[in-house]
């Protein structure tokens, strides 16, 4: 069966595909429906997050990914309004391509346990300011 899944940085060496972290499980969503699909994405992007690209695959390709990984898998069938979770990894084991071009070549990216967002009580006043200004731009 065709589902379509998010990549970021599509078909480059830095390709990352986007999951989602329950308790200490990564879960890769599979869309029946290109349309549901970039729906998702475009909320992705709405928390100011990279923009993620739309791909086409064989699910049992990514059944197979998901077991290598011991990584978890949902297929979200067309017309189910699939919403991204509020809270965002504040470290990814891959960065955008316009941070990775910034580093170094010859130092090598540690992998990173991916940590939970911080909550707004522990967030600085700088930060706080950044989203307020974020949320009035989309008023």
């Amino acid at each position: 069966m065709r589902v379509f899944i998010l990549l970021f940085n599509a078909r480059t060496d830095n390709e990352g595909i986007h999951t989602i972290q329950i308790g200490d499980r990564q879960k890769i969503l599979m869309f029946k429906s290109f349309d549901d699909a970039t729906r998702y994405a475009l909320m992705l992007e709405a928390q100011d997050l990279p923009s993620p690209t739309v791909e086409e695959m064989d699910s049992e390709e990514i059944e197979a990914f998901c077991q290598s990984n011991d990584y978890d898998w949902e297929i979200i069938e067309e017309g189910r309004l699939e919403i991204p979770p509020e809270k965002n990894v504040a470290e990814t084991d891959w960065k955008p391509e316009e941070l990775e071009s910034q580093e170094p070549e010859s130092q090598e990216p540690e992998p990173q346990e991916p940590e939970p967002q911080e909550t707004e009580s522990q967030m600085s006043n700088e930060e706080l300011e950044k989203i307020r200004r974020r949320l009035e731009g989309l008023l």
